[in-house]
């Protein structure tokens, strides 16, 4: 909603809106088969997710006469064309992995990509009623006229069926079992019965549904047998090495900065290093070396919490510095992803700082900014 006469700017478009000129590009140079009410083909959403450069030219967007389409998702090449492939089925597509796998990010990128359209979508909680899946009603017209299609209000997935869409439901596993069978004759029967007005809609094609979930939360709801079998499971994993973690947090964090105004911090790569060496070997309980081996904490170390570090040490060193990300800008934000568990966690993070960050050579300046910050 816009509100007339104050200049507003989105604070985070959609995929389809942010890389629109990419998916015009991709639209343009795409000649392969399609699915129905697929925007582009297969091919062409593997690339628009992994990145490349289109025929036409080299490595500029401009001089060299070809577009770059920049990567969305760094990881093995057979898990984005597995997922792909499979929303070209009828068979639904659940993202698995621990938190912080972009399994949220690569569901809007290939919704924008598909359909052109991300929008679609239900948020998983605890409370979430059947409604949000199925349909709700305008009680004030259901009240006024009684049951009918127009005062049904359709949810996200109907609006996806009847249009042949992709629609999203986002933390599967948080939504209670009995809400999650909802989706059962959706995904097996491919229709949505309204009892109340004896009708059912049928999806159309090109309608599918992108789940995600993780097994890592506490007191989440198993998916029932039933429903699993429902849909085709694609495990996003960590990243493999260091240096691909850090080239997606300093991709996510350039992304991020630009949104929120904040300076390029070319500088900031060896801090960016730090932070992903530190959540990694926290996270796998060994050093990179394999010498010595460590306590891991309660959280996960994601890559997404080391992108939330980073871009919280920019801002600090934007507003509060000199623009220059040091080892004072990011020591606060890692304690802070570090210890959750203020007992068990605080230990395990002095003893990594005494036994690994003070030995480390050319670490001085960061075991020192971790002392300050603790202090």
């Amino acid at each position: 909603m816009t509100v007339p006469g104050i200049e507003t700017e989105v604070l985070r478009p959609h995929a389809e809106d942010a890389f629109a000129g990419e998916l015009k590009a991709l639209a343009a140079a795409d000649d392969r088969p399609r699915p129905a009410r697929w925007r582009l083909s297969p091919w062409a959403v593997a690339t628009y997710l992994l990145g490349g450069t289109l025929p036409g030219g080299t490595s500029r967007t401009k001089s060299g006469g070809g577009t770059v389409i920049t990567p969305k998702y760094v990881g093995p090449r057979r898990v984005v064309e597995v997922a792909v492939t499979t929303l070209a089925t009828d068979r639904a597509l659940l993202l698995l992995g621990v938190p912080g796998t972009a399994k949220t990010w690569v569901s809007e990128h290939l919704a924008a990509a598909v359909s052109g359209d991300s929008t679609l979508l239900v948020q998983g909680t605890a409370g979430i009623p059947e409604e949000a899946i199925r349909y709700g009603w305008n009680y004030a017209r259901l009240l006024a006229e009684g049951p009918s299609r127009a005062a049904l209000v359709p949810s996200p997935v109907m609006r996806a069926m009847a249009t042949g869409a992709t629609a999203r439901v986002e933390e599967l596993t948080r939504i209670p079992a009995d809400v999650q069978d909802t989706l059962i004759t959706v995904l097996s029967e491919k229709t949505l019965p309204i009892p109340e007005l004896g009708e059912e809609v049928q999806a159309v094609r090109g309608f599918n549904l992108i789940a995600t979930a993780n097994d890592r939360d506490c007191g989440v709801n198993e998916l029932s047998s039933a429903l699993r079998r429902r849909f085709n499971t694609v495990v996003l994993p960590l990243p493999a090495t260091a240096e691909a973690e850090v080239d997606i947090v300093a991709r996510r964090v350039g992304q991020i900065g630009r949104s929120l105004d904040l300076p390029a911090a070319p500088e900031g790569t060896d801090e960016i290093r730090r932070v992903v060496t530190v959540f990694r070997e926290l996270r796998d309980g060994v050093t990179a070396d394999g010498r010595t081996k460590l306590k891991s904490p309660s959280g996960t170390l994601s890559t997404a919490e080391a992108i939330s570090v980073v871009t919280g040490g920019l801002a600090l060193a934007a507003h509060f510095g000199d623009g220059v990300l040091r080892a004072g800008d990011v020591a606060a934000g890692i304690m802070g992803a570090v210890i959750r568990d203020p007992a068990a966690d605080r230990l395990v993070w002095q003893e990594y700082l005494e036994a690994v960050v003070r030995e480390r050579d050319g670490w001085k300046d960061f075991y020192r900014a971790c002392r300050e910050a603790a202090a």
